[in-house]
């Protein structure tokens, strides 16, 4: 299924602005073409889980849960089946406004429940859901996201990084890496060094765990710079867990 991007912004309006003499935001309208490539992801996801009575999708540091909620109407109720979204987000503010475009929703077969909670925190997280989908996780949250996911056993990801920031594990491996191999300290030329080994500790953390994944570019570069999307789906296959636990340890140990 293709999302229309006028389809996305009428149901961003409704959702979180809904106010006479008021209309989208350019940043709204951009997030409306990040919304229709990660919800084609979500769709395809769907389908693979097409036999089970009950899907359930979480929303990992979620903000507004605006993959959430979209997902839930343009993906999940048209299907008819029993559907649950658990929404995980910190920030007061912004579990406010979910809870409040939770009443304009118009997904009868969807349940949609909010945690108040940072996503690092067990409690928070269902028992093998059937998809987690974070969008522009920050940092650390990345890595908490893919953390928990593997101990909740959910059977598939899509995880779409943000900024790295210096408390991701994996950066300051990289750093010091850089460092051992003599690299210039000129910002641009280090960042994508420290990226590079943040993206593929990440990856091989996920595979060495028995999820077959993917990384994609979910939308053009011009339309987010975070634009890589992992696409993880937990199949348990021993020989690509047991070469990417090898390749994990060697890249571990580099530093």
């Amino acid at each position: 299924m293709t999302f229309a991007r006028t389809q996305i912004e009428e149901l961003l309006y409704r959702l979180f602005i809904n106010a006479p003499a008021t209309s989208l935001r350019d940043e709204d309208r951009r997030k409306s073409d990040e919304m229709a490539g990660l919800l084609d992801e979500v769709e395809a996801a769907v389908a693979r889980r097409a036999r089970k009575d009950e899907l359930v999708l979480v929303d990992a540091a979620a903000g507004k849960a605006t993959v959430g909620l979209l997902a839930a109407e343009l993906v999940l109720a048209p299907r008819g089946r029993p559907a649950r979204v658990r929404v995980i987000e910190r920030e007061p503010a912004r579990v406010a406004a979910c809870r409040d475009a939770i009443a304009r929703l118009r997904a009868p077969s969807v349940s949609v429940e909010v945690v108040a909670a940072d996503v690092a925190d067990p409690a928070a997280w269902p028992s093998e859901p059937d998809l987690v989908v974070a969008l522009h996780a920050c940092g650390r949250a990345s890595d908490m996201i893919i953390d928990q996911s593997l101990a909740v056993r959910a059977r598939e990801l899509l995880l779409v990084p943000c900024c790295t920031s210096k408390d991701v594990s994996a950066a300051a491996l990289a750093d010091q890496r850089a460092e051992q191999l003599g690299m210039p300290r000129h910002a641009e030329v280090r960042r994508r060094f420290i990226q590079s080994i943040v993206d593929a500790e990440r990856t091989l953390r996920l595979e060495a765990a028995g999820w077959q994944t993917t990384v994609v570019g979910f939308v053009a570069p011009t339309v987010t710079p975070h634009n890589l999307l992992w696409r993880a789906e937990r199949v348990g296959e021993l020989g690509r867990m047991a070469e990417a636990a090898d390749r994990l340890a060697r890249l571990r140990g580099a530093g």
